[in-house]
């Protein structure tokens, strides 16, 4: 089928010319034309190729050829806006302008021929044939949306396939499919309907009105096993979670059942576990071509669309560790419900990061469960896009809609979905228009807010019920079918009620799943007393500076890039490293073990502050290279990708890539640690409760640059107190690093700990380029481990008794009342750093007041007095925690709303008072 869609878009007076010049001599005019005028048999014959007896059709004629062209394509561009895809009202008119007047046609040219009728592959025909074949297509119970693709290879095929389309005849699908879909629409009813006759009243966020999602996710399955799908990976909010989770993931009645009933209490060794319609699973299933397929519903907290991110970074994670980059192996499915897709900015967020190369999965299938309601919120004033998968123009997916009462529209639609997505590795909408039997649970009354709505669907039959109707209206053959599947359906159900026991299905361990079940599941006070030897041996540390300060043959870096190895070098002649070159050594380091690290955020390439160039760039030909490269044979993989200007997305994808393997270490930056918050759902809802609500442990890596250095509120905190308030029963690790050497040991800490925490660090700004933040080369060797706390090495072994004033701090500060100390040389004051602040190093704190006996205790932070560490820090010492003689105070800026003074002199006068009031000067 050729596309002659451009000719539509043509002057009439343009293309008459075009074709007298046809007439006159083919050669004149391009092959997309003289293909166009070869078509039509213009009253003669073409003669070898050429137009010689033929004879001109009127201008008239030709002019109303083009004008069934122009609607031609109109239906194919808008004729979705005609579609039937609603199963309980009228659809509104969009005005689509799709009538005989809108395209200069009348009733009188509905039984005239026209040769436009080979454009759409059913030949010659009348206007009438054309415009019933068109509204068959693509005005029935599915709508796509295409035409915003610009890819011409993606929109043919999408419309050779459509208009190929017999929905007449059951979308080609046999019998054996037919059963299949009765099959699950059974299971799907069936649950639900147990459920609310032995759970009358309680949560369940059911699915009734949108069965056919089960009939969807099952063609998906199916169907992408058959194009090379291993594994599927789904993330969806509460609504029909426990359906998918008995129908389409294989847990079994009784395993549900009892999270009803509050007896499933699997581990009660830690945790204090979630609601069931928030719970993942993970199961093994074999479809009908033979096939086994690695299915798993990731866990999600009730905030819409917050999972979203994190399924296509645990599928971005599978497809490296796993499928060798190959994504067409695993396929990230992701269920909305329709006002949450049109509301929730992450999904726009998710959406724009799928064709980036740090991102990319290959690839999702996004269905929408539209229930055209927002808990009690009409669509009309959820969204001012026509549908809710506006978002889908962003990366040009193309958009099915379906009718929710149609399982064969359905299925075809989901399998088109999968193909499309295999063959071009695009996201894919899919927006299931159906409708909500309850209210936004099964014991809200949706009647308050939506009288007529509800009065339709009180008196609307179920799916199930619909399709059966349709079969046996059909014939003799499907009645037969259909009364078969309706004795299975009660069968079913009284088995159910009458609790028929269920084998779960078997599954098989992936590789790194294997490793997450050899890690420690709880760990205790003792497992935190001290940090494990995290030094490399002294040769590793000489081969990792030498490959880290030289480039390859034929490299020419930039100019500052030389400067700054130039510093680097002056360094090494003192035995000296920097933070910059002690970060790197880490990752080095773990790479050589064969293990891999991933790091992104915005600018972690050069690094906000410009210090880390793990990327260097060629002066001569721009091309870059990554500098962890070629360290080793067989060395692990160094990915670091600069992120779209995105915190919540891109934080919840590196939070799920972490979930795929313990053996990899996954870094989020900050270009500030301000901006964090605004991925405060990630951190509050997974990385900081995850573990105990899910028992789903994650080493993800946050560095957050904070310290105050008079750049204003939004560039000095990365809300220390706000991850301190968060800790408890060891969820993470909270740290504020003064040292390379320790840096280096934190982040090397992270794997080889026998369990995996989050870890939050407070990473420095200013003290990247400070002259005193530096390490000597010994101290990342064997031998060594990260330090939670350091005592001050001014005050002599001796000398603890003879200091009057002992300061706690963390950070940055440090420097500034260190250089205070010496340049007063007040050896009466001992300074303290506690570079980890949770877990609290308690006995080597302890320690700390056992050898200052004498002095008085000091907390000392840059931050306003309610925020930083002091609160906590406070807290401990109230609880009793660490035993002091004496209260311990505080030295601070004063409490405030904002963070820090947005003027750099008065930053400076509080910073000097700080320090001061630190000495007893104030």
């Amino acid at each position: 089928m050729n596309d002659f869609s451009f000719i539509a878009n043509a002057h009439p007076s343009y293309i008459d010319s075009m074709y007298q010049q046809y007439l006159q001599d083919p050669n004149q005019v391009e092959e997309t034309w003289r293909a166009f005028f070869r078509g039509f048999d213009y009253a003669g014959t073409a003669t070898n190729g050429h137009a010689e007896g033929a004879t001109a059709v009127s201008s008239e004629a030709l002019d109303k050829e083009f004008k069934v062209l122009a609607l031609i394509k109109a239906f194919r561009n808008r004729g979705h806006l005609l579609s039937t895809t609603n199963p309980i009202r009228k659809r509104r008119d969009r005005q689509p302008n799709l009538n005989l007047e809108d395209f200069g046609l009348s009733e009188e040219d509905r039984q005239l021929s026209f040769e436009a009728g080979r454009e759409v592959g059913i030949g010659k025909a009348t206007l009438q044939q054309i415009i019933d074949h068109m509204r068959k297509v693509y005005c029935g119970n599915i709508g796509i949306e295409y035409h915003h693709i610009q890819d011409r290879e993606k929109r043919r095929w999408i419309r050779t396939k459509m208009e190929g389309l017999e929905p007449d005849t059951s979308y080609g699908f046999g019998n054996d499919q037919k059963r299949r879909i009765l099959e699950k629409l059974n299971g799907a009813v069936v649950f639900e309907k147990f459920l609310h006759t032995k759970y009358i009243g309680q949560k369940r966020f059911s699915l009734e009105g949108g069965e056919n999602t089960i009939v969807a996710l099952d063609g998906l399955i199916n169907k992408g096993a058959e194009l090379g799908v291993q594994e599927v990976l789904i993330g969806m909010a509460h609504r029909g979670r426990l359906n998918v989770l008995a129908n389409i993931m294989g847990k079994t009645y009784a395993q549900i059942f009892n999270e009803f009933e509050g007896t499933a209490v699997p581990d009660l060794s830690f945790g204090d576990g979630d609601v069931k319609y928030h719970l993942g699973f993970s199961s093994q299933v074999e479809t009908p071509s033979g096939k086994n397929v690695h299915l798993k519903l990731v866990p999600n907290p009730s905030h819409l669309e917050s999972v979203d991110p994190v399924v296509e970074g645990f599928a971005r994670a599978k497809a490296d560790i796993l499928y060798n980059s190959d994504y067409d192996q695993i396929l990230p499915i992701l269920i909305h419900g329709d006002a949450a897709l049109a509301g929730q900015g992450v999904t726009y967020e998710t959406v724009q990061m799928s064709k980036l190369a740090g991102y990319y999965t290959g690839g999702t299938i996004h269905f929408v469960i539209n229930n055209q309601i927002g808990f009690t919120t009409d669509f009309d004033d959820a969204r001012s896009s026509t549908y809710s998968t506006g978002v889908a123009n962003v990366v040009q997916a193309p958009v099915f809609h379906v009718n929710g009462d149609d399982p064969e529209a359905v299925l075809f639609a989901t399998e088109f979905a999968i193909e499309y997505r295999q063959k071009f590795n695009n996201d894919v909408f899919i927006d299931m228009v159906c409708y909500r039997k309850h209210g936004h649970n099964e014991g809200d009354d949706p009647k308050f807010t939506q009288p007529e709505m509800y009065d339709i669907i009180n008196n609307h039959p179920d799916p199930r019920e619909v399709y059966n109707r349709r079969l046996v209206e059909r014939g003799d053959v499907d009645k037969e079918l259909a009364e078969e599947m309706e004795d299975s359906f009660w069968k079913l159900l009284q088995e159910r009620l009458d609790e028929v026991r269920e084998n779960p299905l078997p599954y098989e361990y992936q590789e790194p799943e294997q490793a997450w079940r050899e890690l420690k599941k709880t760990t205790t006070p003792e497992d935190y007393r001290e940090s494990p030897d995290t030094g490399i041996d002294r040769e590793a540390v000489d081969k990792l500076i030498k490959h880290l300060t030289s480039f390859p043959d034929g490299f020419t870096p930039l100019s500052k890039v030389k400067r700054l190895m130039k510093g680097k070098n002056k360094l090494l002649e003192e035995n000296k490293l920097d933070w910059a070159m002690g970060e790197l050594l880490a990752y080095g380091s773990i790479l050589m073990e064969g293990k891999d690290v991933r790091m992104s955020g915005q600018d972690v390439r050069r690094g906000t502050f410009s210090h880390r160039h793990a990327v260097a760039y060629d002066a001569k030909t721009y091309e870059p290279i990554n500098r962890l490269d070629g360290i080793q044979e067989g060395q692990g993989k160094f990915r670091i990708f600069n992120s779209l200007l995105s915190e919540f997305a891109v934080l919840g994808f590196e939070y799920g890539y972490s979930l795929a393997s313990p053996d990899n270490l996954v870094l989020w930056e900050a270009q500030f640690g301000d901006f964090y918050n605004g991925a405060q759902t990630i951190v509050d809802q997974y990385i900081s409760a995850a573990e105990s609500k899910w028992r789903r442990m994650s080493g993800l890596v946050m560095l957050l640059p904070h310290g105050y250095e008079g750049q204003g509120p939004e560039h000095s905190s990365a809300r220390l107190e706000r991850f301190l308030q968060a800790c408890a029963e060891f969820n993470m690790t909270v740290a504020n690093v003064t040292k390379p050497a320790n840096f280096f040991h934190l982040l090397r800490r992270q794997l080889a700990r026998p369990f995996r925490k989050p870890l939050v660090v407070m990473s420095p700004k200013s003290l990247l380029r400070h002259p005193e933040c530096v390490s000597d080369i010994s101290e990342f060797e064997s031998g060594n481990s990260f330090q939670e706390l350091i005592d001050d090495p001014f005050i002599g072994p001796r000398s603890g008794k003879k200091v009057k004033r002992l300061l706690l701090c963390s950070g940055k500060i440090y420097y500034d009342l260190m250089q205070k100390q010496r340049e007063d040389d007040r050896k009466d004051v001992a300074i303290v750093r506690l570079e980890q602040l949770y877990p609290l190093p308690d006995q080597q704190l302890q320690a700390i007041f056992d050898r200052y006996p004498n002095a008085e205790p000091y907390w000392v932070q840059e931050e306003p007095s309610n925020m930083g560490a002091w609160q906590y820090i406070h807290s401990i010492f109230l609880a009793k925690e660490v035993v002091v003689n004496t209260e311990l105070k505080h030295i601070a800026r004063k409490a405030s709303a904002s963070t820090a003074t947005g003027f750099k002199e008065v930053h400076d006068q509080q910073q000097q008072r700080i320090v001061n009031l630190a000495f007893g000067e104030e």
